[in-house]
Order: C-alpha cells, then structure tokens, then sequence
C-alpha cells in the first residue's frame, strides 16, 4: 500500500532539485533516472521513474481450489501447472542484482496457498532482504501453514472478501463459506507475535460490484476486528457479458478525468458534507478541484507501470502486468474485446535485469506513463477497441 511522505528538498545554484540519499535511494533517483513530471497551478508530480523496479509479481502456480464469478478463470482455460523450481530459482538469483531489492507479491491467476512450497518461497525472498506480501482467499488457511508464514517472515498477507454475509459472500465466491475463512483470518490474526505493530499486516481485498456494494461497510468493520490494517477495493472487470451488468463505474465517475483543461471554467470545493452533490455537479463540464486537490489531475492510470512493477507467470514469462501475462476476454458497453497476452520474454532465458532494462521494455513504460488514457466508458468504444494491438491513437504496442 502507497503512503504519503514530506520531505524538503532544496534548490542548488544550478537550479537543480536535491533531496536526501535515503530517498534518492528508496525512490530510484539516482544518475541517469528518467522521470515523469507534471505541472498544475498549485503543485509539481513526479511519478515513478521508469528504470527503478520497485515491485515484482510471481505467479506460483495456476490452480485455484475455487470457481468465482469474476475471475478472469471463467474466460481463460488455465492450465493446472506449477512454477517449477528452476524458474523460481532463477527469479531469486536475479532479484539480488537490484538496489533496492524489490517488493516481491507472490499472486496472479491461482491460489497461492494451493503451492507445497508457498511458506519456503516466502523465507528465500525475505532472505534477499525483500518485503514480501500474497494474496490469498483464505479458504485453506489452516493453523499449521499460518504458523510457517509468519515464521517465514511474510510482511503482508492479503485476503479476497467480496461479501459481508455468508450469503453475499457465497453469492460470488462459490463454493467457499465466509465463516470459514473469518475463522481462519482470526486465527491468523492471534498466531502472530505480540506486538504494538504486529507482523504479518493483514489487508482486505473487496472487488465492488453492484450486488455487493452495500456489504463494504459491514466488511471494514468485520476486518478492523480481525486486525486488518489495509483495505483496497477494486472495479469488477466483466469477463463476461453478464457481469457487465454489475459495474460500478459509470459516466458521471469518468467525467471528472477528462476535467483537467485550463480552458474550462474552474470550480475549488472546501471539504464539506456533500450529500453527494460533487457527483452530480462532475458532468457539469467544469474543471474541480476539492480540497485543494484538482480531480481531473491525472487519476486514470496503470497501477503496475505507475507502482514501478512487473510480473512472472508460472511458465517464467515476464509481462507489465499479470493480466497481461493471459489472453482473455472483457466486456465494456456491450462490446467483446480480446486481450492477448503481451511478454517480453523469458526469466529462464534472460535475467531479470536485462528484461526490465531492454529497450523494448522500457519504451513500453514510458508510453504507458505518460499516455493519456482513453475515456472508453465515457465515449462507449471506437473501431480499435475489440482488441488490445492498438493504443488510441492506432499505434502497435510493441
């Protein structure tokens, strides 16, 4: 999870921003970085530069225990296939190549705690000196593998609520029981040392959807019983025509992205109890900032280009992101859309480092961070949007 950090900086005689080494170190500031500046009236961004790999993605294995009505499974006939320990191997080695070692997330398409050697994985990437976080469902939890995790030395453990009540959560996580993997969270929870602050941190997952909705506030008070610190709620991505249906996302919420030109008439908001009157007030065509913040600054983004990520399939294939790591399909307004897979090539074949830093890879990120991204659920979709060869502008993504 992202956390806000002040800090001074000053100006030198040749006009140059300098900040202390710590964070020149931390952010990847170093000689030679290329960073993404952006300008508003009231304030300078800089984003993540592109030649620093803060975090990594491994995809252990691409089984699952469930069958859930948003996973991207429904779509995709995966494989029921393991990283094989070469590949692992590999990972390892090259992730020490890198200052600072990055932020390993072991995830993707299957259920990480369905892999034998989850708990050895996680202690062979604490031993790079790296954080270490995964993601799981929860369903198979149990007493003996929360004990080796937190022995392992697992930073974050991060688990899929997607309901509040059994029955909601059953509605789309079938075939497993809330109570169930509540139980299993507490005891998690207890196992852990005592501490002020203590270690694993616990987040919850909670992908919004129209039939869930009204859960998440029940769902972060049932998490902060159970001593979760973390809560990231995501969209529902319909990978099927029916769960177009129930997107959350609509053009009032898209509007204020596109709010940004000077040219439009400007609106500042205090903080206030709207009562909801920002939302019908954002498709009005102006141009708002609340609290001091312009909304229509920069908030649709890649979270993996913007986050300084990658990722590793099961087979070693490194992609920008994992759902790039599979061709699938999505849904948006009624329209099928293809996405094919988009590698950059082989862990097994090339280290980590030459992959992140080719040519190729790198352009790749840059164009991403710096693209305007399309309003698709604004405008309903063009000629370019069944499939994913072509930006916006038609131009090939490689």
């Amino acid at each position: 999870m992202s956390s806000t950090l002040k800090l001074w900086g000053q100006v030198d005689e040749a006009g140059r921003l300098v900040i202390s080494s710590e964070e020149v170190a931390r952010f990847g500031l170093g000689p030679g970085a290329k960073v993404l500046v952006e300008a508003s009236d009231q304030a300078l961004r800089l984003h993540h530069p592109v030649n620093q790999l803060a975090k990594i993605y491994v995809e252990p294995l691409a089984r699952c225990n469930l069958d859930c009505r948003t996973c991207l499974r429904n779509v995709w006939q995966a494989p029921n296939e393991v990283m094989a320990e070469v590949t692992f191997d590999r990972i390892m080695e090259d992730l020490a190549a890198f200052s600072p070692i990055p932020t390993v997330f072991f995830g993707g398409l299957g259920e990480p705690l369905t892999h034998p050697k989850l708990a050895e994985m996680v202690a062979r990437a604490k031993g790079l000196g790296a954080r270490v976080e995964m993601i799981t469902n929860g369903t198979i939890l149990g007493q003996r593998i929360s004990r080796q995790l937190i022995e392992a030395g697992l930073d974050l453990l991060w688990v899929s609520l997607d309901g509040a009540t059994p029955e909601s959560y059953a509605d789309v996580r079938l075939g497993a029981s809330l109570p169930a993997v509540l139980a299993n969270v507490k005891r998690f929870s207890q196992l852990r040392p005592p501490a002020h602050y203590p270690a694993p941190e616990i987040g919850i997952v909670f992908v919004a959807m129209k039939r869930n909705i009204a859960d998440l506030p029940l769902l972060m008070r049932i998490g902060q019983q159970m001593g979760a610190t973390h809560f990231l709620v995501s969209n529902v991505l319909p990978y099927t025509a029916e769960l177009q249906a129930e997107v959350l996302y609509s053009r009032v919420s898209n509007d204020v992205t596109y709010l940004a030109s000077p040219r439009l008439p400007q609106m500042s908001l205090p903080k206030l109890a709207t009562n909801g009157v920002v939302g019908r007030v954002m498709g009005q065509g102006w141009n708002i900032s609340f609290a001091g913040h312009n909304l229509g600054v920069r908030n649709d983004h890649c979270p993996f280009i913007e986050s300084g990520s990658m990722s590793v399939g099961w087979d070693g294939s490194v992609s920008p992101c994992l759902p790039l790591l599979h061709d699938h399909v999505s849904f948006l307004n009624d329209r099928e859309r293809f996405v094919h897979h988009y590698t950059i090539g082989k862990v097994t074949e090339q280290s980590l480092k030459e992959l992140w830093l080719s040519p190729e890879y790198t352009t790749f990120r840059e164009r991403v961070q710096f693209f305007d991204f399309s309003p698709c659920a604004f405008c309903g979709g063009c000629d370019l949007s069944p499939e994913n060869k072509k930006d916006c502008f038609g131009k090939a993504r490689t």
